[in-house]
């Protein structure tokens, strides 16, 4: 593993780079979720805006929840692991990335459910391609020790370990990729089901919505429904993951992020039964045309 590349007098972190990838990544899929729904064409710097701010914020966050996860160890040399190069976990970008992210919505007046669907993909393929940097850094992300021909070893990671051990990062970039795609797909019927019901209006349906007219943008139909399947299938991939991981046992023999995976899959079980009882009710109830 290569926790740095040396360039000259430059020493890059693979974790940073990675994450600075996952960025630029999670920023085209947004650009094009929110011009496909309208929301800002292909001009706007409004993605950057939702990409750059939230990760920022998602960066911090995740630090901060891994600290306080350990907080006699932290306490006891606080400069040090706030600054260290790694231990960073992903249920604390998520809390922080998705409070930035529903305050810019607010911000821009943009419909919050249809937002947070259109962020999702972007945020699910960001996640495993930061994985990678997990990997690359051999940062403790590892899972445990297996017989597995594809296990891998990691002497030279910033958590090292001889034996050979889960690749889990490398799991949870084709599961993410996989959720992305599943994500993608469902916003897709979704925003082809309102157009049809629009007479073939589509998401933006004059065609002709400029990047900063967000403000009074309606939802689709069944708004939230890719967010509540974010919300389900990450949490599900997360807590099966947690069984082959290092991560130490809490309350019940389960991980912390298992307990938050739960949570995860719980909101998004109950959005999405909130989702598609909304479509029922737009469905069985359709607006009458005065004669």
């Amino acid at each position: 593993m290569a926790p740095f590349l040396h360039l000259g007098p430059l020493t890059i972190p693979t974790y940073g780079l990675m994450v600075a990838i996952a960025m630029v990544a999670a920023y085209f899929v947004l650009l094009t979720d929110f011009a496909r729904r309208g929301i800002a064409d292909k001009q706007s710097p409004l993605a950057e805006m939702f990409i750059a701010i939230p990760c920022l914020a998602g960066i911090v966050g995740a630090k901060l929840y891994h600290e306080l996860e350990s907080p006699r160890e932290f306490f006891a040399d606080p400069i040090h692991h706030l600054f260290s190069q790694f231990g960073f976990a992903w249920f604390g970008g998520l809390i922080a990335g998705f409070a930035a992210f529903l305050l810019l919505a607010r911000h821009y007046k943009i419909p919050l459910l249809e937002a947070l669907d259109a962020g999702s993909p972007a945020a699910a393929l960001g996640y495993g391609i930061g994985r990678i940097g997990c990997l690359l850094s051999g940062d403790g992300d590892y899972g445990v020790p297996t017989s597995l021909p594809w296990g891998m070893s990691f002497p030279n990671g910033l958590v090292p370990t001889s034996q050979r051990v889960h690749p889990t990062p490398i799991y949870e970039f084709v599961v993410a990729c996989v959720i992305a795609w599943i994500l993608w797909r469902i916003g897709e019927r979704l925003i082809a089901a309102k157009g049809h019901a629009a007479g073939g209006g589509g998401a933006a349906r004059d065609g002709k919505r400029s990047s900063g007219d967000v403000a009074g943008h309606s939802g689709s139909e069944r708004a939230g429904a890719v967010f509540a399947a974010y919300l389900v299938l990450t949490g599900v991939a997360r807590f099966l993951v947690e069984f082959i991981r290092i991560n130490p046992r809490s309350f019940f023999g389960i991980t912390n992020a298992q307990a938050a995976s739960i949570v995860s899959i719980i909101a998004g079980a109950i959005l999405w039964w909130h989702a598609t009882r909304e479509a029922r009710v737009t469905i069985k109830s359709p607006v009458r045309q005065r004669p």
